[in-house]
């Protein structure tokens, strides 16, 4: 069984399909249609909900973290614990939540699919910033697609909405919501079961290992944004899942003299701000990584677990020199995150062993570490080709140098031809243009419908020299720009 609050009301749920988004939860199963779908693959934002969760702050004060999320690509098993928050609950009394009247003052709505994913957005920025500005306004609604009034009166709908905002009538609900969902923390091992499929909900990794040696045939789920995928485009039935996002082991980001270990199940958006005061541009990357519901949504483990060749982050991990902790049962091992990737969609990971945390090298004064990003829009969109460069330098020459790629290859891979071309030598013109002509000889990349292989090839290229560039001149702020 898995317990949570539809806003304020109890829901005890046993006997639902695993495989259920949230989506389709609040439209068929509850009477909630307000939450829409556009897409099915978490792209457009219209069906935005907001998930509140409990948290302890620093001082040891008990809060409720709100996050918007995409309900199409998030699985009903995930909210085992939680409060989830649709378009039909801010109304209150009568009145319209002061979102969705500065949506109507403001005329931000034409044909009114795609606002109710909006007045979420915007509810959850009003509720996770004080005065939000203008680039904080346009990360919360940068999931959020809008094909009829233009975004100039939505922009004007959150300045309105977020600044002097009035307490509501979850502010006035909150000491009980926190009571309410400390009575259903989960305690133990939950399971939604449909009879022929089954997701298993663990709590400390100790949990997680053994029931993955015991179905070792399960999928991982984590924030789902990818897996989801393919009951919603691919119309695939996952008969077994164990969902990672309640092992709080998992979810901790720990700080040492010379690294960051941040666990596998760790949402993007919180491993922000660690990454960011090492390597800004890292964090810069990360505000390019999809969308900011996706971003709730989906971990770092994952991101490096799906293997996927066009994933952002680990071209920056291995340039970074990052590693891996693989469990499985009582038995640990670390390894080297550029070693993970075998081939396409094939890694290093044994039956039943799963990545538990990541290790990240702390930044030194010797690194100058740079990260690039080509993809068709600024926001919300995939790599074409994602670069990182990360050299040290002893008198005057290149005393080491990692260079990795993503969208060149199979897999995310360094460019070790490249890399023997700068090892010992000045950093100059003639050193940069021998190292992109090795490139040449590191990748042969594919043609599809992001970029040609020529176009790769040639930007890859021209990437390494933006780096020369700026580092030559380090006035110019250009990193982590770059798009089609």
């Amino acid at each position: 069984m898995i317990q949570f609050l539809l806003n304020q009301e109890l829901r005890s749920e046993h006997a639902l399909d695993p495989n259920l988004t949230v989506l389709n939860y609040l439209r068929d199963h509850v009477g909630k249609p307000g939450t829409k779908e556009g897409c099915a693959s978490g792209d457009c934002g219209a069906c935005t909900v907001v998930v509140g969760e409990l948290q302890t702050d620093d001082a040891g004060r008990e809060h409720i973290r709100y996050r918007s999320l995409n309900s199409c690509l998030t699985f009903v098993s995930s909210l085992h614990g939680k409060q989830l928050i649709s378009v039909e609950d801010l109304k209150h009394q009568g009145q319209l939540h002061s979102v969705q009247q500065a949506m109507v003052e403001c005329h931000g709505s034409q044909c009114g699919f795609c606002t109710p994913g909006f007045v979420m957005s915007l509810f959850a920025l009003q509720k996770n910033s004080d005065a939000p500005d203008s680039h904080k306004a346009h990360e919360a609604l940068a999931g959020n697609l809008c094909r009829c009034t233009g975004y100039r009166p939505i922009l004007e709908a959150a300045q309105q909405s977020c600044c002097g905002k009035q307490p509501d009538q979850f502010d006035a609900r909150e000491a009980d919501t926190i009571a309410r969902l400390k009575a259903i923390a989960p305690t133990d091992i939950g399971e939604l079961n449909s009879g022929d499929k089954r997701c298993l909900v663990p709590l400390t990794v100790a949990d997680l290992a053994d029931l993955y040696d015991a179905y070792p045939q399960a999928r991982l789920l984590a924030g789902g944004t990818d897996l989801a995928l393919e009951v919603t485009q691919f119309h695939r039935t996952l008969p077994v899942m164990i969902y990672v996002g309640n092992v709080a082991e998992m979810k901790r980001i720990e700080r040492f003299d010379d690294r960051l270990e941040i666990g596998a199940a760790t949402a993007l958006s919180d491993c922000y701000e660690a990454l960011k005061a090492e390597y800004p541009d890292f964090g810069e990357l990360l505000q390019r990584f999809a969308s900011l519901q996706i971003r709730n949504q989906g971990t770092l483990g994952g991101n490096i677990g799906n293997a996927s060749p066009i994933g952002d982050s680990p071209p920056l991990l291995i340039a970074l020199g990052a590693q891996i902790v693989l469990c499985k049962g009582e038995t640990r091992r670390t390894l080297a995150l550029e070693d993970y990737f075998i081939d396409y969609r094939v890694t290093a990971r044994q039956e039943s062993e799963f990545i538990e945390k990541i290790i990240v090298p702390r930044a030194s004064a010797e690194q100058l570490f740079r990260a690039y990003k080509v993809s068709k829009r600024l926001d919300d969109d995939i790599s074409a080709v994602c670069a990182a460069f990360n050299l040290r330098f002893e008198n005057g020459v290149i005393a080491d140098a990692r260079v990795a790629f993503g969208g060149m290859a199979a897999i995310p891979k360094r460019a070790k031809n490249c890399e023997t071309a700068l090892l010992g030598a000045p950093f100059n013109h003639a050193t940069i243009e021998r190292a992109c002509a090795a490139l040449a000889e590191d990748f042969t990349p594919l043609s599809d419908f992001r970029a040609s292989k020529e176009y790769r090839l040639l930007s890859a290229q021209n990437l390494l020299r933006k780096y020369f560039i700026e580092l030559q001149t380090p006035h110019i702020e250009t990193r982590v720009t770059a798009y089609v």
